[in-house]
């Protein structure tokens, strides 16, 4: 099972993992069933086709008048997506992943159950501010789940078997199988406001996720092109107290040998050197980027990264 990754039973590593999957998929299942479900808001993956077949089976059964659970029918989807993909792809999803999506169906059930489907908070007036709050639980509940090195299943499979035969990058199938769901909610609905809220709360979840795995950073890559590179070194290491990178370059224009000087920097310490580079050279080309995640000497260390 090349594709698995492999833990020590019972190691700390393990522990982390499980209690990630526990606690991601109750966040998950709460950011449905307090904000999401109440108000008909059809997400992306099998929880979006999941709530629309909630919605049609209402009245079918007796003994589930409100229609089919939620969390059932997401595990009744997931299973078989699971094993077809295991089939196609290899043994990509491992038991974290069968136990997350099945933990995220039990939870939403037995959730719904406690604090029932009809608007549980009182938030029918402000049903924008439910989908804000309830992408940012999903997408944490999510994140912590991908941090135990699980997948979430679901539409997630659909979209790697399709990129495997076609070729197309795994993120604009996810983006478009999501919209197709999100249409059948509408045709379902018939209400605009339900793709309107859907792609909101579709765009936090993946917002979220993003700062779940790689946290919230004010660092800032910069790229700093000047004939006063020695100086702006100087600057760095001495005052600012950081290091960095010279990358030799060659101008497009005239052909001329560039020094440029790559580095990373807070932002206190970005303002101190502009100004600084402003003084000293102000004709100087300076790129600044965000840097979402650093890892290496003087920041996080890939060992501590990888024992999250």
């Amino acid at each position: 099972m090349p594709f698995i990754p492999k833990e020590k039973l019972f190691s700390r590593s393990w522990f982390i993992s499980y209690a990630l999957i526990v606690a991601g998929a109750f966040i998950l299942a709460s950011g449905f069933v307090f904000f999401i479900n109440p108000y008909n808001i059809v997400t992306g993956g099998v929880y979006g086709i999941a709530i629309v077949l909630h919605h049609l089976t209402e009245g079918l059964f007796s003994f589930w008048p409100n229609g089919i659970p939620i969390g059932l029918i997401g595990l009744t989807l997931n299973i078989p997506l699971t094993i077809i993909g295991v089939r196609i792809l290899g043994p990509r999803f491992g038991i974290k992943t069968v136990i997350g999506f099945f933990l995220a169906s039990f939870f939403m059930d037995m959730l719904t159950m406690i604090v029932g489907e009809n608007d549980p908070l009182g938030l029918s007036e402000e049903v924008f501010m439910s989908v804000i709050f309830g992408g940012v639980l999903i997408g944490f509940g999510l994140g912590l789940i991908f941090k135990s090195k699980a997948t979430s299943g679901g539409s997630d499979i659909v979209a790697m078997i399709i990129s495997k035969y076609t070729a197309l990058p795994l993120g604009q199938l996810l983006i478009y199988i999501d919209s197709v769901i999100v249409i059948f909610g509408l045709i379902v609905f018939q209400d605009w406001k339900v793709p309107l809220y859907s792609w909101i709360e579709i765009f936090v979840v993946g917002k979220v996720i993003d700062i779940t795995m790689q946290g919230i950073s004010y660092d800032k890559s910069v790229f700093i092109i000047s004939k006063q590179f020695e100086l702006i070194r100087n600057k760095i290491i001495n005052d600012l107290e950081r290091g960095g990178t010279y990358i030799p370059g060659k101008g497009m224009f005239n052909n001329a040998d560039k020094t440029i000087i790559f580095t990373v920097l807070n932002r206190r310490e970005l303002a101190i050197l502009q100004e600084y580079i402003h003084q000293i050279d102000d004709k100087a080309f300076v790129i600044v980027t965000d840097a979402n995640e650093i890892l290496g000497e003087g920041f996080k260390s890939l060992g501590d990264k990888l024992s999250d």
